[in-house]
């Protein structure tokens, strides 16, 4: 984020975006849509955000696709956040967690979103993996669809579930972090849910997680409305998008212009985190 400015482009292939670029809703389709966009991502921004269900569509050979799209990455130098949002419990949620964060996994990436709605300790082998393989998650915490307050602003023994997500990632990071700087357990609160998170009281300056933003752009997001959304926690935000950035190509040159003129404009907003 000091290198690049606090910004995550998305590659999210879905079928819209295939047409969009002119390339067919196929394996081969989504092979170029996503190697083009590792060729214009990888070495420019602070980490890429593939998005898995885009990829699985296509089967196994949809997979594969996206086995390359992180080794692509991976060799350009430019970390990775895989977007499963997985979250289950015991030996399963072991598996998915061998599957994103151990160092032999074809599918491995710098990090993984993941889901607590199985209660926040149900993630503890993905947190452990991760911390043991210094790799990271993001935990959904606070998310803007239409659906999640529902369960994210319910409250259970005086706090809402959300505050119990935050409480719980900001555990970790105090006993893993040490002194100064942002823990290995992030995240994803929404950067169009307003002033919900202070609404709720959620600590998010104090969990020391980094902070991942989606929605912005197509989504109805803003540099500006991170302010309202953040406020103490802005330098924590890692900002996302996918379809405005994406909606540049097929062009590499586009693309990549895309992406920095994203990541600077969330520079000016977020600044940048020291020590």
């Amino acid at each position: 984020m000091d290198a690049h400015g606090p910004f995550c482009p998305g590659i999210d292939p879905h079928a819209a975006l295939l047409d969009a670029w002119g390339l067919p809703d196929t394996v081969d389709g989504l092979e170029r849509f996503a190697l083009t966009c590792v060729e214009a991502f990888g070495g420019q921004v602070a980490c890429v955000k593939p998005q898995s269900a885009f990829f699985e569509r296509f089967g196994s050979r949809g997979v594969a696709v996206l086995e390359r799209t992180l080794e692509g990455l991976r060799d350009a130098g430019t970390l990775t956040l895989f977007d499963a949002k997985r979250g289950d419990i015991g030996t399963t949620m072991g598996g998915y967690a061998q599957a994103y964060l151990s160092d032999d996994s074809p599918l491995r990436a710098d990090a993984v979103t993941v889901s607590p709605y199985l209660g926040y300790g149900s993630l503890r082998p993905a947190l452990d993996l991760a911390a043991a393989t210094g790799r990271g998650v993001f935990v959904l915490a606070l998310t803007s669809n239409p659906e999640g307050p529902s369960v994210q602003h319910a409250v259970l023994d005086g706090r809402t579930v959300a505050a119990s997500v935050v409480a719980g990632a900001a555990a970790d990071n105090a006993a893993a972090r040490g002194a100064g700087g942002l823990g290995s357990v992030g995240l994803v609160v929404g950067a169009t849910i307003g002033a919900a998170a202070h609404d709720l009281g959620l600590d998010l300056a104090g969990s020391a997680a980094p902070l991942l933003a989606p929605g912005l752009g197509a989504q109805g997001g803003t540099p500006e409305g991170l302010r309202e959304a953040f406020g103490d926690a802005l330098p924590q935000v890692l900002g996302n998008s996918s379809r405005e950035v994406l909606g540049a190509g097929p062009d590499v040159a586009a693309l990549r212009a895309a992406a920095r003129r994203s990541a600077e404009d969330l520079a000016a907003v977020v600044g940048v985190r020291r020590g």
